[in-house]
């Protein structure tokens, strides 16, 4: 079971500013109208004293008023403007490693309603290369992040470790070998190399020894497939470590929630020494 942390914002707000609205509309008014009578009377000695005792505000309320403008805040933050992620497996090595906590600009393609997920503003559409995260169409309360290798009427095929893009192979330059650390220890060995895909270049990491495909993946195993209007195709870095549009499919663009931009943080626990990478804090993610 996901939590829907989203749907949970939507309604702390609604809650908590619906009683803080209802309270100032209907029976703030009526607790000063008392407190004040109650001073003229002499009942208490004046109406702040009336307002601290008899009609204080009840803390629901209170709670509520504190509560409102800040869930209000991360709401609009969230949904509008940034969300944090955090990296829970090595499909996009090395570009992302496993504990970096990215943000990821919500704005890129489009202002979506939260919870509805429908989009009521235009802003932009994915381009090839870039890194997006978005709700996994198999299970859409999961979120997965990767590579856009394949816009709508794109002819995808991967022969040979090798990406193509409407017939074209996506340039590749060998640099070495991969030294992992961390989580990511498992990985070292693997050939490193340098694709350019859209004028974007980006490290990919690929095992010889194994074939094109991952285990299971099935899309490309009669060749090329054409993206459809409305979807993406999109792959890991890490190209035989991941489960993407080689094996499930293509991505609605109903399911995107943004583009990846930066890493904030970065917390591995199987780092030797200690478990921040303090030289990946900052980095843009390309």
């Amino acid at each position: 079971m996901h939590f829907d942390f989203p749907t949970f914002l939507v309604a702390a707000t609604a809650l908590t500013g619906g009683i803080w609205l209802v309270d100032a509309l209907f029976f703030a008014p009526k607790r000063r109208r008392l407190a004040t009578a109650a001073a003229e009377t002499g009942e208490v000695a004046d109406a702040g004293a009336a307002t601290g005792a008899r009609y204080k505000e009840p803390v629901l309320v209170e709670y509520s008023r504190s509560f409102f403008p800040v869930i209000l805040i991360v709401l609009l933050l969230r949904s509008f403007v940034v969300e944090p992620f955090r990296i829970p497996s090595g499909s996009m090595m090395p570009t992302l490693l496993v504990g970096d906590f990215i943000l990821v600009n919500k704005f890129s393609y489009g202002l979506r309603w939260p919870v509805l997920n429908s989009k009521f503003l235009e802003l932009g559409e994915p381009k090839r290369g870039d890194v997006v995260v978005f709700r996994f169409p198999e299970d859409e309360g999961v979120d997965y992040i990767k590579r856009v290798v394949g816009v709508p009427g794109d002819r995808i095929g991967y022969f040979n470790k090798t990406l193509y893009v409407n017939g074209e192979p996506m340039p590749q330059l060998p640099v070495g070998h991969y030294v992992g650390e961390g989580s990511g220890r498992g990985q070292t060995g693997a050939a490193l190399a340098l694709e350019t895909i859209n004028g974007v270049e980006h490290q990919i990491l690929i095992n010889p020894r194994t074939g094109d495909l991952p285990p299971g993946c099935t899309v490309l195993a009669n060749g090329p497939v054409t993206v459809p209007e409305g979807h993406y195709f999109a792959m890991g870095d890490n190209r035989d470590n991941s489960n993407d549009s080689r094996c499930w499919g293509f991505v609605p663009e109903e399911n995107l929630v943004g583009k990846a931009f930066v890493i904030w943080m970065n917390w591995d626990r199987q780092r030797e020494g200690f478990p921040i990478a303090f030289g990946r804090l900052g980095d843009l993610i390309q």
